[in-house]
């Protein structure tokens, strides 16, 4: 990239330049240079110059900048500097499995599924398109001439915190539970991201994050501090992805975590920011905070470590992070006039951020950024919906098949599906999501196959009924599917809006994790309206749903139905019943404001159905299959939520098991005598020993995408050989795990877990057979012969894991490569799995380093971590 190209000239050769007084027109002509006159264009001044580094155009147009200015591009919504031509920018844009946020988008399966596909090389095809589509939709955002949040070219992903414990909400974010696993994973993502390493300009900026040591809770974030965490699991564990995406993905930015370590906020702590981040690894790219990360230093009852916004953003910068999700490095002129900062401190952020901006041509003419020409016609198109289709395909996991599948559509008659997620489509996008032009879900993938199978609600996720949303035959005033949501930056719904957008889903939005509720929108002190008019197709009564925080009512053709008008220090959870008739219309109208704090505003309307078991049992009748989609969703596990459902805190879980109302009903299936394909969606490991027991199959779905559902159906009835394999383990009970606020490693993950899993990492079934042969060990390379014993082709992932069996206090084992290898039935192949020597670093307690240690080494290969599923060879290293 062109900052690996630093010009061997001082700026100092370059003067003269003319230094123009008139305002710069937008950017496009021929010279990269913003509308200059055609003097301006003989002589461009240095940053304006697109011969010269992007380093030494950043240090030229920082000594142009006042202090006031260099605050202000230090934030994340950065305003123009107009003087300069210096164009606005946005910093905080997400893309977890797709473009997040931002409007439609092509919404691939969430990343922890996407670590089950054990597939670099996909994952880097999946965040390629996600970058083509986020650089189509910022290309669109420009010509309107301003960039809101979520539609700039700096992306906040990939999450590559190690998923330590199932019970924490943001895990599916992750790429699982394995150092080696995570790395491999993120590297694809930031290259997919990035673009090309030859070219000229970054596509987008990638994001690694949380660092350090990130892995919840969810609700004790902005106080928790981990203190005395064991240097072997800091280096061997939480680390080794940070420090592979720096030195060898050349990630633009790590984005600094809420939490403390050792006392000092991971946004002002020097240890990790400096010493670790900066000088040992050498990362030249900027530093960004977690949202409100800043606040936490003096906000009261949180970290208390700052007096106030001045002292705290000068902490901040000094310690190394640039760039702030917030707007607490306002203060920072008022720090430097207190002598708490320099502003030549300062300006070595501001020098990093100016030339990630070079890098991306973010000041450069469009004819020069090859990136610019992608239009909108990639987003959503056919070949990313393919794509998303190849991904689900392969994040499947079988974890049980006592013969029963692959099913056949002659057997439709047979079968009945039943179960929460079967019909639940945004269930499927995960968090941190886009909006699909369309999605299907597992009952309509079902369907595509086998249209006469029936469905049965049987409960839901959590309780003993059925809700059927009729929220779909809702349209706004303009007849757009959904509701029109209008918003005001005040709280008076006055003046000019904000942002129009439809939701074209059940309303369920919160500020959780900084997240506003639209673009242009801000966290606190707003307003909205949204407006519907509902044309039942039945007469029936409904259930209507409005749940909010601050204040909130639903007004129904001109009269209130639910008043939360009172503001409270809590969610209001309000439910009314409606009477409709079918053909009638019903004008809807909530109202809602927010003042400060947490903002949650929830709506939906639908037909409730209270279902016994006993009536589950009947309404399935004498069918004999029983397909039972269950598990959890996004709206119960994420980022900082609140959730009205017990055994659910902040986002995270209070257990692992499956909620009672869905196991009560898998058990009163089986005891009719059912066989039970049970298919289970969640974004982390599930203990699902009963419904192992009273299932002959079992499917781990995750929350797969757009596409998810038809992946899931393909599976099931053989058109598509499963061969996802598990990045996490799936312990029995949470007796299995320590306490959740517990940093180290033992007992924790297949590396350190002693007890026997419910399924083990690695692990998934085929509808073929492999055998593994002996492996042997040569020049650095383990080589075993893989053979399909089966009757059908099939693809399975070869794993090797190492153990240091000199070291009594290393791991049980840990990943050291894979191999996905596809073969026919009968077919055999000899498979190679390189190390390097970073492969073979152990962690050194006699010189606190990681490095690679002589001794005895184990290299265990199979199919699974699981100990009856690998095959060992013993060398001395």
């Amino acid at each position: 990239m062109m900052s690996k190209r630093s010009l061997c000239f001082p700026l100092l050769a370059l003067a003269p330049f003319v230094v123009m007084a008139q305002q710069p027109s937008p950017a496009n002509d021929e010279a990269g240079v913003p509308g200059e006159s055609s003097v301006a264009q003989m002589a461009p001044l240095p940053y304006r110059n697109v011969q010269f580094s992007a380093e030494d155009r950043a240090a030229d147009l920082c000594s142009r900048l006042t202090l006031e200015e260099k605050s202000a591009l230090m934030r994340n919504g950065s305003p123009a500097i107009e003087r300069l031509g210096v164009p606005m920018f946005e910093w905080w844009s997400e893309a977890l499995h797709g473009v997040a946020r931002n409007g439609y988008a092509t919404v691939f399966p969430i990343t922890t599924a996407m670590a089950s596909s054990f597939d670099d090389e996909l994952v880097e095809d999946v965040f390629t398109a996600i970058s083509d589509e986020a650089r189509a939709k910022n290309n669109i955002a420009r010509q309107s001439g301003e960039i809101k949040k979520y539609q700039g070219l700096s992306i906040w992903t990939p999450n590559i915190n190690i998923f330590r414990d199932p019970r924490w909400g943001r895990g599916q974010e992750t790429y699982g539970e394995d150092p080696f696993l995570t790395t491999r994973m993120g590297l694809a993502a930031v290259s997919g991201l990035q673009g090309p390493a030859d070219s000229k300009y970054r596509k987008a900026l990638a994001c690694a994050k949380h660092f350090a040591v990130h892995s919840g809770p969810e609700w004790n974030r902005h106080t928790f501090n981990i203190e005395d965490l064991a240097e072997r699991d800091l280096w061997e564990t939480y680390l080794p992805a940070f420090k592979a995406l720096v030195q060898e993905g050349d990630v633009a930015e790590v984005m600094c975590a809420y939490q403390r370590i050792d006392g000092d906020p991971c946004c002002g702590n020097n240890r990790y920011l400096g010493d670790i981040l900066r000088n040992e690894w050498g990362f030249q790219g900027i530093v960004c905070s977690d949202c409100g990360a800043i606040g936490d230093f003096f906000r009261k009852g949180r970290h208390g470590v700052s007096t106030d916004a001045a002292d705290a953003s000068a902490k901040a910068v000094l310690s190394g992070t640039d760039v702030e999700c917030g707007g607490n490095y306002a203060a920072l002129p008022r720090a430097v006039k207190h002598g708490q900062i320099s502003e030549q401190d300062i300006d070595v952020s501001v020098k990093r951020l100016l030339r990630m901006r070079f890098e991306l041509g973010d000041m450069d003419a469009d004819s020069l950024v090859e990136w610019t020409r992608l239009g909108p016609e990639v987003i959503g198109s056919d070949a990313h919906r393919e794509l998303a289709l190849r991904m689900a395909r392969e994040t499947v996991v079988l974890l049980k098949n006592e013969g029963i599948l692959p099913l056949s559509p002659s057997q439709a008659e047979d079968i009945v599906v039943v179960g929460p997620n079967a019909v639940d489509s945004t269930m499927m996008w995960g968090n941190y999501n886009g909006y699909p032009l369309s999605t299907t879900t597992i009952l309509q993938g079902i369907r595509h196959r086998a249209a006469g199978i029936r469905y049965v609600g049987g409960c839901g996720l959590t309780r003993n009924e059925v809700f059927e949303s009729r929220y779909d035959e809702i349209r706004t005033p303009e007849g757009e599917k959904g509701m029109r949501a209008t918003y005001w930056n005040n709280t008076e719904w006055s003046g000019e809006p904000a942002q129009t957008v439809v939701m074209a889903q059940p309303i369920n939005l919160s500020n959780g994790g900084a997240t506003v509720f639209a673009p242009g929108v801000e966290l606190q002190q707003f307003s909205a309206r949204y407006e519907g008019i509902f044309r039942p197709t039945r007469t029936e009564a409904l259930r209507v749903d409005l749940n909010s925080d601050d204040i909130a009512r639903l007004i129904v053709n001109g009269d209130t139905l639910i008043n939360n008008w009172k503001p409270r220090n809590r969610v209001n959870t309000t439910s009314k019943t409606l009477k409709v008739e079918a053909g009638k219309e019903y004008a809807l109208q909530i109202d809602y404001v927010q003042k400060e704090d947490m903002a949650v505003l929830q709506f939906d309307l639908g037909h409730l159905e209270e279902m016994s078991t006993e009536k589950l049992v009947a309404e399935v009748g004498e069918t004999p299959i029983v397909i039972f989609v269950g598990g959890i969703s996004p709206r119960l596990e994420g980022e900082e939520m609140s959730v009205n459902e017990p055994g659910f805190r902040g986002g995270d879980r209070e257990h692992i098991e499956l909620p009672q109302a869905q196991r009560a009903a898998i058990a009163a299936l089986k005891e009719a005598g059912k066989h039970i394909i049970y298919i289970n969606c969640s974004g982390g490991a599930m203990g699902l020993v009963p419904e192992e027991n009273n299932s002959e199959a079992l499917l781990q779905a995750w929350y797969g995408g757009e596409a998810g559902g038809e992946a899931v159906a393909e599976i099931l009835f053989g058109e598509v050989n499963p061969s996802g394999k598990l990045p996490l383990t799936f312990y029995k009970n949470i007796d299995q795990l320590p306490d959740f606020l517990d940093y180290s490693m033992r007992g924790r993950t297949y590396r350190y877990f002693y007890g026997e899993p419910l399924y083990p990492f690695g692990y998934g079934m085929s509808y073929t057979t492999f055998e593994v042969g002996e492996p042997q060990w040569a020049e650095g390379k383990v080589s075993v012969e893989l053979k399909n014993t089966g009757n059908r082709t099939g693809t399975e992932i070869v794993q090797l894991y190492l153990k240091h069996l000199d070291d009594a206090d290393g791991p049980i084992k840990t990943l050291r490569g894979y191999k996905r290898v596809s073969l026919e039935a009968g077919e055999t192949a000899m498979v190679e799995l390189t190390l390097g020597s970073s492969d073979l670093e152990t962690w050194d307690a006699s010189t606190n380093t990681m490095r690679v240690v002589g001794g005895r080494y184990r290299f265990m290969v199979g199919t699974s971590s699981r100990e009856a599923d690998l095959k060992t060879i013993d060398v001395e290293l």
